[in-house]
């Protein structure tokens, strides 16, 4: 006797986990632009180019996003900048 299985559609949490998200940092009046630089070279790895864009974009436009991929990663990363002091936050891609 074969026993069939179905597969259960993906759910709205299953989905939005499996998304892309966004880790945003924003800009702050306290931390000193040569700061955030290091920090994201640290976190990230970025090259000290990609750091001072990165920076730049945060102390001209506000926010930037530093980084897209899984939710999980993102959380990891957005922990890390706080545990700097920046001012970080995580939204969905595309949002």
């Amino acid at each position: 006797m074969a026993t069939e299985t179905t597969e259960k559609p993906a759910s709205k949490t299953d989905t939005s986990l499996s998304s892309p998200w966004n880790v945003i940092v924003h800009n702050d009046p306290v931390n000193l632009m040569s700061y955030v630089a290091m920090v994201f070279r640290r976190v990230f790895g970025y090259a000290t180019e990609r750091a001072q864009k990165h920076m730049l974009e945060v102390h001209e436009r506000g926010r930037s996003v530093l980084w897209t991929g899984d939710r999980e990663k993102a959380e990891l990363y957005v922990q890390q900048l706080h545990g700097y002091l920046l001012l970080a936050t995580l939204e969905r891609a595309g949002d």
